[in-house]
């Protein structure tokens, strides 16, 4: 027998606790990331660097992701996900606690390597938490788990542009630093009082071994091939890096896009509306854990992916209050996209599961490169040209959301509601044995080879 527990061995109350402790992780870094945003646009400001200079944050930022969610995946397939989760939060706690010397002497770059020490902490929590609340009970509602989740990332993103708005831009706080220090000092904060409680509470620990024998007891062996044979998943990370590049480049050029659109919006009001963009994001999350109970997880992120793709022209081409309204219907069909990428890319992969979800979580590092690029554009061009930067990613993750859609249908025929496929499977090999008929399941070798993997 393989150690350790599926999700769907806990109790419920087991399941609750470690469902809503993993859970608050989310808001750590949904706060950092919506500060981030806002950041760029006050160090154009107060260093009087331009806006493609200004995403050196993003890129310190997201490539953190791109350099250490390999390191976070095997540190936590050797150790578990709770030890990943404090070598997370201790470099998050760092790198914030270093943003007050580095305002103390007014030193961009500093801000740009504490921003990595963040990203690397933060990606270690992704790692963790993504694929912790993933495997956390039945597969079929792995994306509506993910989702609701990550609703509480989507409302700490939209709390730090808000403190942003009111505290940074606002009289001499616009030209100095002393709001910033006090900020990260209060982040660094957060991050030691969660690592202390995650400390002294008890996580239970969701093994590879138990996830790989769950499926083989209903002959369900796709992990048997090797990690770059798990299509789904390498494809998936193509998927995320394009994804998340194009979230960020809109996000982190949304206040520059606001104010200049000739219609009257003034940079602290851009901030202000920024946060509304986020609030609409954060509803569209928690929307789509509802349709995600019902409707098949690829279907409805292929539907939402054309939907990014349309509004993004939108926002590049739609003139003045038009454009508006297309980035907040952007953010909107951005919502549900993240997490059901992971959960598609890390369904099933049994002993792959902690390797494939470093991986997903490595294409957040597109993040880094794609605010550059379009950056680079804003200034030459205009910001709303920029946008179609961000509809080159939609693209990109639109063709994998239909192409798993395919596949699914290629194999078992089109649907519409989301299923469970180890208990659809498990009932198949029931029905069997109660007709009398022997399953056409090597149970024992499966077993045999879950014990020799982990050895």
């Amino acid at each position: 027998m393989a150690e350790g527990v599926t999700g769907t061995d806990l109790t419920r109350r087991q399941w609750a606790f470690a469902f809503a402790l993993v859970t608050s992780l989310f808001f750590t870094w949904g706060f950092a990331y919506g500060l981030l945003d806002v950041l760029n646009a006050h160090f154009q400001t107060i260093f009087g660097i331009g806006k493609t200079q200004s995403t050196l944050l993003q890129l310190a930022y997201f490539g953190a992701y791109l350099v250490y969610a390999p390191i976070a995946s095997l540190f936590m397939e050797k150790y578990g996900y709770k030890k990943g989760i404090h070598m997370g939060l201790t470099l998050y706690s760092l790198g914030a606690i270093f943003f007050w010397p580095s305002a103390v002497y007014r030193a961009y770059g500093g801000f740009v390597g504490c921003t990595f020490v963040i990203g690397c902490g933060l990606c270690c929590l992704e790692v963790a938490a993504n694929s912790y609340i993933t495997v956390l009970g039945s597969p079929k509602y792995a994306a509506a788990r993910l989702n609701f989740s990550q609703g509480f990332q989507g409302v700490a993103s939209f709390a730090g542009p808000m403190i942003a708005s009111k505290w940074f831009f606002q009289g001499k706080n616009a030209t100095s630093l002393d709001t910033v220090q006090w900020v990260y000092l209060a982040v660094a904060g957060l991050g030691v009082m969660l690592n202390i409680l995650f400390y002294f509470c008890t996580l239970p620990e969701i093994t590879q071994d138990a996830l790989a024998q769950e499926m083989h007891d209903v002959g369900m062996t796709n992990d048997h091939e090797p990690f770059w044979k798990q299509y789904r998943c390498i494809f998936g990370w193509v998927a995320q890096t394009a994804y998340v590049g194009a979230q960020v480049a809109v996000a982190s050029l949304a206040v520059n896009f606001l104010a200049e659109q000739n219609v009257g919006i003034d940079k602290p009001f851009a901030s202000q509306l920024f946060s509304y963009c986020q609030i609409t994001f954060t509803v569209g999350r928690f929307v789509g854990v509802v349709l995600l109970n019902w409707v098949d997880p690829a279907l409805l992120l292929s539907m939402f992916a054309i939907s990014c793709c349309a509004f993004s022209l939108g926002v590049a081409y739609g003139p003045g209050l038009s454009g508006v309204g297309c980035l907040f219907a952007l953010f909107f069909f951005e919502s549900i996209c993240y997490p059901v990428i992971f959960t598609l890319a890390t369904k099933n992969l049994g002993r792959h599961t902690k390797r494939g979800s470093g991986l997903i979580v490595m294409g957040v590092g597109g993040g880094a490169w794609f605010p550059p690029a379009a950056g680079s554009i804003a200034d030459r061009n205009t910001t709303a040209h920029s946008y179609i930067v961000p509809f080159a990613g939609y693209v990109a993750m639109s063709i994998y959301a239909i192409g798993v859609t395919i596949d699914q249908t290629r194999k078992g025929g089109f649907r519409f509601r989301t299923i469970d496929e180890i208990a659809q499977k498990r009932a198949q090999l029931e029905e069997k044995r109660a007709d009398g008929s022997e399953p056409d399941l090597d149970k024992k070798g499966s077993v045999e080879f879950v014990e020799s993997v982990a050895v």
